[in-house]
């Protein structure tokens, strides 16, 4: 974790069922309820996903949770959000996705030291049934030998 982060939501099964090849920040476009709820850390990633609508890139699905203070003026938990983005990035992005297969992950919603919300993304493969058995299987030999390790020496 980086100094002066506040994570709020993880996206934990992101690195299970993906290749996470890059990673990026993106602002978020919110609403003053949505800010106050993610202040009080009522977030989650667990089925959010980013994509293209219109020429701009959307977290859909992301679940962040009302604010009852906000009463009326509150927002809908699961609206498509804007990402923030320099256009070169979102070219960049959305030529990737569209051509390459690549696909755009958010794995972490955070505050940055400026206390302003961010939205971490990966640019990611999708891992086949194999790759994740692979990865099983190299976690448990690293966890194996460090236990041998510790034994011997």
């Amino acid at each position: 974790m980086a100094q002066g982060r506040k994570v709020v939501a993880q996206n934990r099964r992101a690195t299970h069922d993906y290749f996470i090849e890059e990673r990026l920040e993106a602002g978020l476009q919110l609403l003053g309820s949505e800010v106050k709820s993610l202040r009080n850390g009522r977030a989650s990633l667990g089925e959010a996903y980013a994509g293209e609508d219109k020429g701009e890139l959307y977290l859909f699905n992301a679940h962040i949770a009302e604010y009852a203070p906000a009463n009326r003026f509150g927002h809908d938990p699961k609206r498509p959000r804007k990402l923030l983005l320099h256009r070169r990035q979102l070219e960049r992005l959305l030529g990737q996705v569209r051509r390459e297969g690549y696909t755009l992950i958010p794995l972490s919603i955070y505050f940055n030291e400026r206390g302003l919300a961010k939205l971490e993304l990966g640019l990611a493969k999708g891992k086949r049934k194999v790759d994740r058995r692979e990865d099983v299987k190299k976690r448990d030999w690293e966890r194996q030998r460090a236990r041998l390790l510790r034994e011997r020496g």
